[in-house]
């Protein structure tokens, strides 16, 4: 479940800045939005990095998943989604 929590706000945060005229910073921001709205303690010590290059957008999400046993730290996620960044260029 933590892994599925995390691709989704990587995909979240890579369809928000990929698109046209995104400032570089709209990715990361909605993909801790979406972690903020959905994980709760699912996914703990959760953090968002994004990369970008004149022509991709790369947001990774990395945390540990909820322990269901006391005293055991929960397993390490580590999610990314990757796209082309839409812009205009000449035929």
């Amino acid at each position: 479940y933590a892994r599925s929590l995390a691709l989704g706000a990587a995909q979240e945060g890579v369809a928000a800045g990929r698109s046209y005229g995104a400032p570089d910073e709209a990715g990361r921001a909605r993909a801790q939005s979406f972690l903020a709205a959905t994980a709760g303690d699912s996914l703990v010590g959760s953090s968002v990095t994004s990369t970008v290059t004149a022509a991709t957008l790369r947001i990774e999400v990395t945390g540990r998943a909820l322990s269901v046993f006391p005293g055991v730290p929960g397993l390490p996620v580590r999610q990314r989604a990757e796209a082309p960044i839409e812009r205009f260029t000449a035929p």
